[in-house]
């Protein structure tokens, strides 16, 4: 994906997630970007079914795939990590964004080694969500669009 004139910001991953949010928030938008057929099916536009997230996986500048950390209330000690998030929201600014990790809750290991090891057959929300600091992410790649708020 390249940072062209069809985006707002400067930052084209930013310019993705606020689109995914846009999405999920209204099923209404249309999006111009690479993530497009996933925010598609999540609008209804192929398959015309229940989704509601475009799972993202962001990458940081030095190109390696982004972990988050996090644990449940009352499950201390029970750190779960993830590379695959649902995007909560989007500051005005682009600076910020509130993700929630996804995590598959058959798999075995909830510690994944990289993405490719991270099942994403059943990818369901944990509530468990992070902050991160947009200008550390030069890449995204969008998952085919689930239902992961059952």
């Amino acid at each position: 994906m390249g940072c062209g004139k069809r985006h707002d910001t400067e930052g084209c991953v930013c310019d993705i997630l606020k689109e995914i949010v846009d999405a999920q928030n209204d099923v209404t938008d249309d999006c111009n970007s690479s993530c497009e057929q996933s925010i598609n099916e999540l609008m209804g536009d192929v398959g015309g079914n229940s989704l509601d997230t475009v799972p993202v996986i962001l990458y940081c500048k030095d190109c390696k795939p982004f972990k988050g950390f996090g644990a449940r209330r009352g499950e201390i000690g029970h750190i779960r990590e993830s590379f695959i998030f649902r995007v909560k929201e989007v500051d005005e600014d682009c600076e910020c964004a509130l993700l929630e990790l996804l995590l598959d809750p058959t798999a075995k290991d909830d510690k994944p080694e990289s993405p490719t090891c991270q099942k994403t057959d059943d990818l369901t929300a944990t509530g468990i969500c992070i902050t991160v600091d947009l200008s550390c992410f030069c890449h995204i790649t969008c998952l085919p669009a689930i239902d992961a708020m059952a």
